[in-house]
């Protein structure tokens, strides 16, 4: 069987535009996403384009149990992983820790670390059976500064940079990489989930400069994965030209 990756929030963003370049590569591949409908059609359209073979796992990263069943119950020829990327992720709201939300917080800390973590505690033992894989976590700018209003989510993200230098300790013994990816500002429907759906204030988000893209994100990430067996990328940072640092951008 060709190689296998596993791609989290698979249907939109820096995830669909993985398992575009995954299946171009020939990679066969497991999509989980929440949204079915969608997932269905970025199967379909990977399969017959690609002449690939698809596993769509309809699931929630924040929902262990059934995630550790869909997973688990997986063929065990498909639980020969050779790369997970861990992209499941979203910001939400931009308020104040005084005026935070409660339930945007459970929603950033469910996602953004425990998902990451449930899917990781599943597939990683898979990975040590074979003495080999490679992690890719998707983490942020955010993971590396805090920016006013980010509070919560630069926490998560921060703990996100933890997890990946843990994770690269407990896992060097089994041949395993890890690698983190901390992008800038990419357009994709992270700043619409962040606003609740409110699509003009998430546009204002990129005006005035040109961001990053969904493709320029999987491109680093192929990037990492295609190194020689000696290299490990642990860490990169990947900026748009006009922006500097979290909160300095250039804009026209």
């Amino acid at each position: 069987m060709s190689k296998i990756a596993l791609i989290t929030g698979a249907t939109s963003g820096i995830g669909k535009a993985c398992a575009h370049l995954f299946a171009a590569q020939g990679y066969q591949l497991i999509l989980l996403a929440r949204r079915e409908a969608l997932l269905a059609e970025t199967a379909k359209y990977l399969e017959d384009k690609y002449a690939i073979e698809i596993k769509r796992i309809t699931a929630d990263v924040r929902d262990q149990e059934d995630l550790s069943y869909r997973l688990d119950t997986l063929p065990a020829s498909w639980k020969k992983v050779n790369v997970l990327v861990n992209n499941a992720g979203l910001s939400q709201g931009l308020d104040p820790i005084d005026k935070g939300s409660i339930q945007d917080w459970d929603t950033m800390i469910d996602t953004n670390i425990k998902g990451l973590l449930y899917v990781t505690r599943i597939v990683s033992p898979w990975m040590v059976a074979q003495k080999s894989g490679h992690i890719i976590n998707i983490g942020s700018i955010a993971g590396l500064e805090v920016y006013p209003n980010g509070n919560v989510y630069c926490a998560t993200k921060h703990a996100v940079d933890a997890l990946n230098q843990g994770m690269r300790i407990d896992l060097l013994p089994h041949g395993i990489k890890v690698t983190a990816i901390n992008p800038g500002l990419v357009e994709t429907e992270f700043s619409k989930v962040r606003f609740k759906g409110d699509e003009g204030r998430a546009k204002k988000v990129y005006d005035g400069l040109e961001p990053l893209d969904a493709n320029d994100i999987a491109e680093a990430i192929w990037f990492a994965v295609s190194r020689p067996a000696h290299v490990n990328i642990n860490d990169m940072l990947i900026m748009p030209a006009a922006q500097a640092t979290a909160t300095i951008i250039e804009r026209n």
